[in-house]
C-alpha cells in the first residue's frame, strides 16, 4: 500500500518521469474517467499522463484499502473523487490501474 501512496504523491506534484518510473514496461492502464479507454504501451502511457496531469490533477487522498488483486486508492480532482485499483509485479511496479470517477 506504500506504493501506491507513493504514486499518488508523485501524481500530485506532476511529476511525469516519477509517475512513469511506477510503471512496469507491460502496464496496462483502464481509465473510465471521461471516456473510457486502454492503454498498453510505454508511449500511449506517457501521452495519457501527459493529459491526465492537465485534465484531472490529483489533490487530496480519499481512501486507501487493499483490494482482492492490490490495492484501491480513492483522491480527489477537480472533477471529484477517482477511485482506482493498482495491481503490482514482484518487484513493486504497477502493472495494472484501472481508475473511474465516482459519483458524489
Amino acid at each position: 500500500m506504500a506504493i501506491a501512496v507513493d504514486w499518488l504523491d508523485a501524481y500530485r506534484a506532476g511529476d511525469l518521469a516519477c509517475i512513469l518510473e511506477f510503471f512496469a514496461d507491460d502496464a496496462i492502464v483502464e481509465c473510465g474517467c471521461g471516456d473510457v479507454k486502454t492503454i498498453a504501451d510505454r508511449e500511449g502511457l506517457r501521452a495519457y499522463w501527459v493529459q491526465r496531469l492537465k485534465d484531472y490533477p490529483a489533490s487530496e487522498l480519499d481512501d486507501l484499502r487493499p483490494a482482492a488483486t492490490g490495492t484501491s486508492i480513492s483522491y480527489l480532482t477537480g472533477h471529484g473523487v477517482v477511485d482506482a485499483i493498482l495491481e503490482f509485479d514482484g518487484i513493486g511496479k504497477i502493472t495494472f490501474l484501472r481508475c473511474r470517477q465516482l459519483a458524489r
